[in-house]
């Protein structure tokens, strides 16, 4: 059997979480592809066709609310599964990241386990 690895987006336009998340992710063998503002991660959800999306509410560009709102509207991602990611903890901000469509809000920083779990609990609601 041929194992063909999960590919997640992740959407963060700070580098050391970017590469933090990244280093975490691809050492449980996941391909991890990147964006550093909210123009390239919406562009990336849609041409890549990633298994997963994890999304920094404050980015550059567009944030992360209007992109998740955004790859819900469309038929190609409307079922992409959305890990919402950020330094925001408030009750509104995660409120807001799940009225829009996000799946999961996790608030940084978070345990390597939490993350892991919550990751995989999405890739297998979506099989």
């Amino acid at each position: 059997m041929i194992f063909i690895a999960k590919k997640i987006l992740i959407v963060e336009d700070d580098s050391s979480v970017l590469r933090a998340t990244s280093y975490i992710l691809e050492k449980e063998g996941y391909e991890v592809l990147t964006a550093v503002d909210g123009l390239e991660g919406l562009r990336s959800a849609k041409e890549e066709n990633p298994d997963l999306l994890i999304l920094d509410v404050m980015l550059p560009g567009i944030d992360g609310f209007e992109i998740c709102h955004s790859l819900r509207a469309e038929s190609q991602t409307a079922q992409l599964p959305i890990l919402m990611f950020s330094a925001k903890g408030q009750e509104a901000d995660k409120a807001t990241g799940l009225k829009v469509g996000a799946d999961e809000y996790l608030t940084k920083p978070v345990e390597r386990t939490v993350l892991l779990s919550k990751i995989e609990a999405l890739l297998a609601a979506k099989s």
